[in-house]
């Protein structure tokens, strides 16, 4: 593996994933020298898992470093980590208790994801070449963003009168 790739992977905590379309933010787990994520109801959502890993097809995959850009980005190959193996039972606790505002215990959580989601890693292929640019884009449209308005302000600021 790269060491440029194996660094950034060490520190990860998000990491922009796609599958041929655009990138999505998701959350992970470095171990071992791959990321896990989890995807599925409940969980944060990425469109084209399906897709990606009934044709097995690989990811691309970017990773930020300290200063918050972009440093590398590499094509991952893509396996789904069924919930009745022994890797499931080894990374899905860790998961779960890196898991955010997660509702129940990490065995809750685990057995929830068992049930209904989709654990996958990401290894590491080959590196991309990154360019300088940082591919920062306006956001998405979505439902849930509206206009900024003004500040409302109660009074009016008097200025103070100078002392002589």
């Amino acid at each position: 593996m790269n060491p440029l790739v194996e660094e950034a992977s060490k520190k990860a905590a998000i990491a922009w994933v796609a599958f041929g379309g655009p990138a999505y933010a998701v959350w992970c787990l470095p171990l071992e020298g791959k990321l896990y994520v989890i995807s599925g109801p409940g969980e944060q959502d990425l469109p084209g898992l399906a897709d990606a890993l009934s044709t097995e097809s690989r990811a691309t995959v970017s990773l930020r470093g300290d200063h918050g850009g972009r440093i590398v980005s590499f094509d991952a190959a893509i396996t789904e980590i069924h919930s009745n193996g022994t890797e499931f039972e080894t990374v899905a606790p860790q998961l779960a208790q890196k898991r955010l505002n997660a509702s129940g215990t990490t065995e809750e959580v685990v057995a929830r994801w068992a049930r209904d989601c989709v654990l996958i890693s990401l290894e590491a292929q080959e590196t991309v070449q990154t360019p300088d640019d940082s591919e920062s884009e306006a956001p998405r449209p979505a439902t849930v963003l509206r206009a900024t308005r003004k500040p409302f302000r109660l009074h009016r600021v008097k200025k103070r009168a100078k002392k002589r």
